[in-house]
């Protein structure tokens, strides 16, 4: 077993109770339409709204006396942020989070309503990512990377682990990329359990840098476009750990318009009553787009996150 397989198994029975196991529903409407069995994956459901509580909380854990008391920094245009705060809150460790002025202003208030500190800097999302970094180390205080962290793609990876106890003849599995932390935990896990299982990365036409990268054999930059999938908007770090990972355990990817997302969330919406973000849409529309290619077979798609205007409702009827 890899090092970080092994991580991802002790971080599997680590995290209960404070990480809840999310159900894997099949979708009898997808499927239909597809032809493929679909089961999606309800990270939504997830404490916070998104997988990112689980690598957030593992990362917490792990932490030294030290390092709980100096408190942490990083960088979130919302998800990440939110599941650190609430992960340090509960562990009683100050949480620092810089973003972008761009980010909902509902999920930086989330943000501080876990007690963490936001800086917002008017700048694009990798820029106000190395900048949260240099600041940690200047001021002797760790940093932790949203999806550049072996521990936070451990929490993650217990998404795979789960899929593969929830559906234990799954065929292929649809996630959306963004850093690619999700991706490389997820990939990891069924490596070691269930070798031969698809991984299939998902990208929005409008910002596709890591499936790029993928394709250049190397870290690039380039200017992405507005997306619905705000939460896989953004370029790489350089040096990312997740690059090569995702090199070696991303078996395809496909690239899904911005009307394909829409018409993915609009779906989920009508068929099964779930609010998802444009994240969780980019990985359905990619199921969706190569259903050809599964035919008969047991999909899984993570929907990764709840939509901002579920959060929207939800401050309404404060």
């Amino acid at each position: 077993m890899s090092s970080l397989a092994h991580a991802i198994m002790h971080a599997h029975r680590s995290l209960r109770p404070q990480v809840a196991v999310t159900p894997l529903t099949h979708s009898v409407q997808l499927s239909t339409q597809t032809g493929c069995n679909i089961y999606l994956k309800c990270e939504h459901l997830q404490h916070t709204g998104s997988f990112k509580f689980r690598g957030a909380s593992n990362k917490i854990l792990i932490l030294s006396d030290e390092q709980r008391q100096q408190g942490v920094i990083t960088a979130s245009s919302g998800n990440h942020g939110q599941a650190l705060a609430l992960a340090g809150l509960r562990a009683g460790v100050p949480v620092t989070v810089y973003t972008t002025t761009q980010a909902s202003p509902l999920k930086l208030a989330a943000i501080k309503g876990f007690a963490a500190k936001v800086i917002s800097l008017d700048s694009d999302p990798l820029s106000v990512e190395l900048e949260a970094a240099r600041q940690a180390k200047a001021q002797n205080t760790l940093f932790i990377s949203p999806y550049n962290d072996a521990d936070i793609i451990a929490g993650q990876g217990t998404v795979g682990v789960e899929i593969a106890e929830q559906l234990p003849d799954v065929d292929a599995i649809f996630v959306a990329v963004g850093g690619g932390g999700l991706i490389s935990g997820i990939g990891s896990a069924l490596a070691h359990l269930k070798p031969g299982t698809e991984i299939i990365g998902c990208w929005p036409e409008n910002a596709p840098t890591m499936q790029r990268s993928l394709a250049a054999g190397e870290i690039i930059e380039m200017e992405e476009q507005e997306t619905l999938s705000d939460g896989t908007a953004g370029g790489i770090e350089p040096g990312s750990i997740t690059f090569p990972l995702c090199q070696q355990l991303v078996n395809k990817t496909v690239l899904v318009s911005e009307q394909e997302i829409r018409d993915a969330m609009k779906q989920v919406a009508r068929y099964e009553r779930w609010m998802i973000e444009g994240a969780a849409g980019v990985a359905l529309a990619g199921a969706i787009k190569l259903a050809a290619d599964y035919q008969g077979k047991n999909v899984a798609v993570v929907l990764c996150g709840r939509n901002i205007l579920l959060e929207k409702f939800i401050g309404a009827m404060a």
